[in-house]
This record gives structure tokens, sequence and C-alpha cells, in this order.
């Protein structure tokens, strides 16, 4: 490679050193979703069920993050009450992030940390779900909603990275933490989505699926 780079005039180096770039981030990737593949799928699977049992118990989903978090528990919602791959009937769930009403209102008169845990608090009865989404585990509004779904006797599904950072300290033997293993926010948050997808997956393969 170090030959071919010579050749090239310094804007095609550029090229040639962005295509790499872009190469070695499907390879990051593709690595970090090998290694989740390996150490991921009994806590997905025991996670699945968490959701199933609640969902077949006619209780709901609540989901929440910040940043690409937040967008990651609105698709997971958005596949729940709409579809993901089966035409059937929706299914409870709700993002605490979606409403900027009630976000800033909370933000404003108490703290930002407490904006999600006031919905959980509003919101969440005993049996239903709290799916916590953050990389770091140190997202100190998520870690709030966590403590205050324990207060609701919610379990309580935790998709994090890194080492787990705060949240990981607050979870009991009756939650499910998901801990992607990487470093990096990008690879944490691509295998997050891969999660989510599979768990949508198994809810409508049990619930609407043929076989």
């Amino acid at each position: 490679m170090d030959n071919v780079t010579e050749t090239l005039t310094p804007d095609a180096v550029s090229v040639h050193a962005t295509l790499q770039r872009f190469s070695d981030q499907f390879q990051e990737s593709i690595q970090t979703k090998i290694l989740s593949r390996t150490l991921l799928p009994e806590s997905m699977l025991t996670a699945a069920h968490c959701l199933l049992s609640a969902l077949k118990s006619g209780h709901k989903i609540l989901t929440c993050g910040n940043g690409g978090s937040a967008g990651d528990a609105q698709h997971f919602v958005s596949e729940l009450m709409n579809r993901f791959e089966i035409d059937r009937a929706p299914l409870a769930a709700i993002s605490l992030c979606n409403d900027s009403q009630v976000l800033t209102a909370i933000a404003n008169d108490y703290h930002y940390h407490d904006i999600f845990a006031k919905q959980v608090r509003g919101l969440g009865r005993p049996g239903d779900v709290l799916l916590a989404i953050t990389t770091s585990g140190n997202s100190t509004n998520v870690v709030e909603a966590v403590k205050m779904a324990h207060v609701q006797k919610m379990p309580v599904i935790a998709l994090t990275g890194k080492d787990g950072g705060a949240l990981a300290m607050h979870l009991t033997s009756k939650d499910i933490e998901i801990r992607v293993p990487s470093t990096s926010t990008a690879r944490i948050q691509e295998v997050h989505l891969l999660v989510i997808h599979c768990l949508c997956d198994f809810l409508e393969q049990k619930l609407f699926g043929k076989n």
C-alpha cells in the first residue's frame, strides 16, 4: 500500500486516506459485532423474555436515553407501536424522550437530571419495564430513571457499553444489563441498534409469528 501511495497526487492521497478510514470503521464495526455475538446473546434472551412477559401480562415498556440513545429509544418504540416485519397489532411502548414540553418543564422547574425519573414516576406501574439506554452508563438522568423504576417495582433492561458506568452499580439482581464490549460510542450505538432489532424480531415472532 505504501508503494501505491507514493504514486498518488496530493488530492489522490487524501481520497485514498479517506477511503481507508471508511474501510477501517467498517472493520471495527464488524469486529465489535463479532465479539458481541459471542458475549451478549444470553443477556439478550433474558431481556427478550422479560419484555415478552410484560406485554403478555398487559404491561407496557418505557424507554429513555440521550442524543443518539434517545434516537434508539424512539426507534424501538416506533417498531413496537407500528411494526417491525409483521403486520400486526401495536405493542404498548412509550419513549420518554419525545415530549418537548414535558422535558423542558421538568428541566426548568426542577433539574435536567429529573426529566426521565418524573415521567417514570407518573407513567410507570409495577410490572412495566424500563429500557434504559446509555453508551457510557454515566447519564445521570438515565440513572435517576433506573432508580425510580425500582421504586415503582419495575424491572430494568439496560443497554450500555464501556465499563457500564454508574448505571451498572445501581442495577439489582432482577435487572438485565446488555453491555457492548467496546469503548467507542459509535460502535456501541451500532450494536445497540442491532440488539433492538433482535428484541423486536423476538417479540413479533413470539406474539404474532406463524411458527
